[in-house]
């Protein structure tokens, strides 16, 4: 996850949002914007969360949800406050160490992040289309968007750590109660023309726009990031799925697996798109594993350091050079 300027939409979610919405041949499905729209409407007519709601109750901090529920409880609110989902279930040993300490947390947050509580047993297709492998499973939405996940139990203060850095990243404010101040972000108007580009779907606008702040302000905090993201989309939306067939058939070819996983990593598949990498990397040596581990590099870049799926590929990348 990286900083996003408060308030507004996290670029790497726009840029994914444009490209899923954009056929091959360059024509933009308008439904899906206003579908998201639609969503940020909702959301801003729901009660904002908070810690004294009763839990379940509509703004409660803490809430169960089901398959009927999670486009209100999850989607709609992610756009007014980052969503921890916690999957669970009752014969789950380590979820019951993790749940309570979820639930302290969210409590203590005040409202600045919402624990929506899912029982994979009673809500088998959420546990399916979440792709949970296991539990306890902590997966974090914003904007309607996966941002942040992790697998398993880990001790408080890592999950402490996890939820102050999801909502630092999300809506750059502070967790009440940690004593951290959420710095002051100024608005900057040169970013309107380039969020404007993704919102309709066109990526070649957004790069320019970027670009050109960069030109005049090459240290800028938001648009170096959504640059790099912006250029993974379009080579990912040049890519298209023939990109798959290809590295397949060319399993050595290591230009043919760096544009497979642009394509998946364009498509949400995070996980896809490093694993493809890495193993080119285990599989080479000289120029192509240098080939393809730079690459990879560059796609840890975009997802950002702070995701839990780069720090563990990360440490896979290591084992497989040394």
């Amino acid at each position: 996850m990286q900083p996003t300027r408060p308030g507004r939409p996290d670029p790497r979610a726009q840029a994914q949002q444009a490209q899923l919405a954009a056929s091959l041949a360059g024509a933009v499905d308008l439904a899906a914007v206003k579908a998201r729209s639609e969503a940020a409407a909702r959301a801003q007519a729901a009660p904002p969360p908070t810690a004294a709601a009763p839990a379940g109750a509509p703004g409660a901090a803490v809430v169960d949800v089901t398959e009927e529920t999670f486009q209100a409880e999850v989607l709609d609110r992610s756009f007014q406050v980052p969503v921890v989902l916690d999957l669970w279930a009752e014969w789950c040993g380590p979820c019951k160490q993790l749940s309570p300490v979820l639930e302290r947390l969210a409590a203590e947050g005040g409202g600045s992040w919402v624990l929506a509580k899912v029982d994979v047993d009673a809500n088998p297709a959420l546990a399916q289309g979440l792709r949970v492998q296991g539990i306890p499973a902590v997966k974090a939405v914003w904007q309607g968007q996966l941002v942040a996940e992790f697998t398993g139990a880990i001790p408080e203060e890592q999950a402490r750590q996890f939820v102050t850095e999801l909502v630092r990243a999300t809506t750059g404010g502070a967790i009440p109660g940690t004593g951290e101040e959420a710095p002051a972000e100024a608005e900057d108007p040169r970013l309107d023309a380039a969020e404007a580009a993704l919102e309709r779907g066109d990526l070649t606008a957004a790069e320019a726009a970027y670009q050109a702040i960069l030109d005049a302000e090459p240290d800028h905090p938001v648009a170096g990031l959504a640059l790099r993201q912006v250029q993974l989309f379009r080579r990912a939306d040049e890519a298209g799925p023939d990109a798959l067939a290809a590295a397949d058939a060319a399993p050595d070819d290591v230009a043919a697996q760096a544009r497979a996983a642009d394509f998946l990593l364009g498509t949400g598949d995070v996980e896809g798109a490093f694993e493809r990498l890495l193993d080119v990397v285990r599989r080479t040596a000289g120029d192509d594993r240098d080939q393809a581990r730079q690459h990879l590099v560059e796609l840890f870049g975009v997802v950002g350091d702070q995701d839990p799926r780069v720090a563990a590929a990360r440490r896979q990348l290591t084992l497989a050079l040394y």
